[in-house]
């Protein structure tokens, strides 16, 4: 079940932000929404993050790569 909060602002920030997500085709509401997810998961996103570099640790170069492999898809 959604809760519903109040949040304040400057008018004319507000006013900005909702033309801007207009013409983004979303909502202050769902921009907020996703928002306060990436906030809540942030800590889970930075641990995931250091398992991989942790996990990657043992991955080794011979050589640096030129700008044109590093660009390679």
């Amino acid at each position: 079940m959604a809760k519903n909060i109040t949040l304040s602002a400057d008018d004319m920030l507000i006013k900005l932000a909702r033309e801007k997500a207009r013409r983004e085709n979303t909502s202050l509401n769902q921009l907020f929404r996703g928002w306060v997810k990436k906030y809540v998961n942030r800590d889970n996103i930075e641990n995931e993050y250091d398992r991989l570099m942790d996990n990657m640790a043992d991955v080794k170069t011979d050589r640096k790569f030129s700008r044109e492999e590093m660009n390679e898809r």
